[in-house]
């Protein structure tokens, strides 16, 4: 049984500003930032702060920034003496931010992996006109059946109970989308993204990650770290790195990873309040706190 967990959050929840309060706080978390800008070879602490947010938004950079961001939080938990967690996960590139505060990942290597993989998704997205859609109050086997033979279109998030995103080839998207319509669906959502994250769309990305992961040391976690391919805790270094190259392609389990765990306390570290706001869709009861600067 799992008392504590800490969740990280994934790409859509950047904004410009976001770490401000942190570097002021806690001079680790400034640090983070520069050792992460010598590595890219740009200012990602001024990015953060003033943007621009098109600039931002790219995932070349905001997976990184998230990334770094996310470690940055735990200077806040740490000050404030909260209790470690007993297991980490995270939504999609989150996935990443819990590997390293695991201990599976180096802060290094992470930072240089989730900006190639920002930039190989971004490659893939150019090379087919695709997108993603969020459904809103339309039950997982309708959804799966608006998808059906209509294409390269599928599920790539299963978020929380009557939240799910559909992504694919923009053609299919649409066909699957106007389908989960007629099937009363409360509300169809398209995402602002450059393109069908988490499908088969995502393979030319898939292939070129799964090399650099493959150069990278990946080592036990000191905690189990919750893949979203399988919606199971990993430890073996092998399998953490299949599932790492896995999960660009295939569907995030967010909601059957939350249930799976079953925590009664959550901790989400990242901008924004995205997890907190699922936690409570998916595990009622559950205590969750977001940390996102430091905590009074």
């Amino acid at each position: 049984m799992v008392t504590t967990a800490y969740l990280f959050a994934g790409q859509g929840s950047q904004a410009v500003g976001m770490g401000r309060d942190l570097v002021a706080a806690f001079p680790a978390a400034r640090a983070l930032f520069e050792r992460a800008s010598a590595i890219l070879g740009l200012d990602l602490l001024r990015l953060c702060l003033e943007g621009p947010a098109e600039e931002l938004d790219r995932s070349d950079r905001c997976q990184p920034a998230l990334l770094v961001h996310g470690i940055a939080c735990l200077e806040a938990a740490r000050a404030a003496r909260l209790p470690e967690a007993e297991a980490a996960a995270g939504l999609s590139l989150g996935e990443y931010t819990a590997h390293v505060y695991a201990g599976s990942l180096g802060f290094e290597d992470a930072v240089r992996l989730v900006e190639r993989r920002g930039r190989y998704m971004q490659e893939a997205c150019e090379a087919v006109p695709s997108g993603m859609v969020a459904v809103l109050g339309l039950p997982r086997e309708k959804v799966e059946e608006a998808c059906r033979d209509q294409g390269e279109v599928g599920i790539a998030n299963l978020n929380a109970p009557g939240q799910i995103v559909i992504s694919g080839e923009k053609a299919a998207l649409e066909r699957a989308a106007d389908r989960c319509r007629r099937q009363g669906a409360r509300r169809i959502v398209p995402l602002p993204v450059a393109g069908a994250y988490h499908s088969p769309l995502m393979k030319p990305a898939q292939e070129k990650l799964r090399r650099d992961l493959a150069a990278v040391r990946i080592s036990p976690p000191r905690i189990p770290v919750w893949t979203n391919v399988s919606a199971r805790p990993l430890s073996d270094p092998e399998e953490i790195r299949a599932a790492l190259a896995e999960q660009i392609c295939r569907p995030v389990l967010w909601e059957d990873t939350l249930r799976a765990l079953g925590a009664a306390k959550y901790f989400e570290f990242g901008p924004g309040r995205i997890l907190a706001g699922l936690v409570r869709r998916v595990v009622p009861g559950a205590e969750v706190v977001s940390i996102e600067g430091p905590l009074s």
